[in-house]
């Protein structure tokens, strides 16, 4: 009798979660409410797929019924949307599609804005106005290419810089023919203007470059890399670890840190925590954050996305527990060699007694690598 009223409330149980299940996939997918078709065309979809989000306002209204291919090489893309039959009020006939993305680097969906107040209403299968969407991966690499001429530019002119102080140097000294009038005040001033200037120049240069790096426009691309600077990821590493045996380590997968396996974008770092809370209540005389990645990809891009994780994991603990940052250092190793393919790395936290030795800096002769 007990078993079979077991049963009984497993098969009840099962039923009502695969109904509530239907559901919500059914309100998701508007099965259980009343809908009509439109079209939009395109030159290009921007890698919009079957299924995409429709909203309406801002509003998840709908969705992506289907993707037609135009007949001929001159025709446009063809996108068919299922919307809720409650859209019909504002969606007018001179409305407008449009294929957005969800962040910068996120999935796709088309927005439909309102139409006009005095515009016919849509029909079933009527064909609205599109505009076409924006290319982000050629931005980015426009964007790309920008800091990179920028950084070049900055380099010249300190080169340049160095260049005005050594001709400087040199007509303090005498030395030729400039030097020969060095009693000529009115050139010793004018080299000084040109210092100056160089100088200026490459102060706004650098100034340019950190405000393209916070514009609004790409601040999301360097969020989702989880680092905006290189220089800063060997600020705190070490070249190797110190001799001797730690008296704790903490070890985490990289799939439960990090948001992606090719960047250093915290996700799971309350997973931190438990490493972290024991440095607020233990004396320690050194902490290194190991950081190693998975055998995908380039072996450089991999070394410093192994630093950016060591640094971001650092800059973790130093923010959120009371811990000693002077003891608090980093270590990259990038590939494990013996890692299978999709492997998203490691993040090994290991603590060392007190009185240990801190091995040198990996980069002793600059601040930033």
């Amino acid at each position: 009798m007990w078993r079979n009223v077991r049963l009984g409330a497993f098969i009840v149980g099962t039923l009502t979660i695969l109904a509530v299940g239907v559901f919500l996939i059914g309100k998701k997918q508007f099965l259980f409410s009343s809908t009509y078709n439109l079209k939009s065309e395109f030159d290009n979809v921007a890698g919009l797929k079957n299924g995409a989000e429709v909203r309406v306002g801002g509003i998840h209204k709908g969705m992506v019924d289907q993707i037609q291919l135009p007949t001929t090489s001159n025709g446009k893309v063809i996108v068919i949307m299922e919307l809720d039959k409650s859209t019909d009020d504002i969606i007018k006939t001179d409305s407008v599609s449009s294929i957005q993305t969800e962040g910068l680097l996120g999935d796709k969906y088309v927005a439909i804005s309102f139409g006009s107040q005095d515009a016919p209403r849509v029909k079933d299968g009527d064909t609205i106005g599109s505009q076409p969407p924006l290319d982000f991966s050629g931005l980015i690499k426009k964007a790309n290419q920008i800091l990179d001429t920028t950084q070049d530019t900055v380099s010249h002119a300190n080169d340049a810089v160095a260049n005005f102080r050594s001709i400087g140097s040199k007509i303090d000294q005498g030395k030729g023919t400039v030097g020969a009038l060095i009693n000529d005040r009115k050139l010793f001033d004018q080299a000084n203007a040109a210092t100056a200037q160089a100088k200026a120049g490459a102060t706004a240069f650098q100034e340019n470059m950190e405000a393209l790096k916070h514009n609004w426009f790409l601040r999301g691309f360097f969020k989702q890399r989880g680092y905006t600077d290189t220089k800063d990821l060997t600020q705190n590493e070490i070249a190797r670890l110190p001799q001797g045996p730690a008296v704790r380590s903490f070890a985490y997968d990289g799939k439960q840190i990090f948001a992606k396996p090719d960047t250093a974008k915290l996700k799971g770092e309350k997973a931190l925590d438990g490493a972290g809370r024991f440095l607020e209540q233990n004396e320690f005389g050194l902490v290194v954050v190991v950081a190693s990645t998975g055998v995908q990809g380039d072996a450089k891009t991999n070394l410093v996305l192994s630093q950016a994780r060591a640094m971001v994991v650092r800059d973790y603990l130093v923010k959120k527990f009371k811990v000693d940052d002077a003891h608090l250092k980093t270590l990259g190793q990038g590939e494990i060699a013996q890692a299978k393919t999709g492997e998203a790395g490691k993040i090994e936290i290991v603590v060392y007694p007190v009185g240990v030795g801190i091995p040198p800096a990996k980069y002793p002769s600059s601040s930033g690598g």
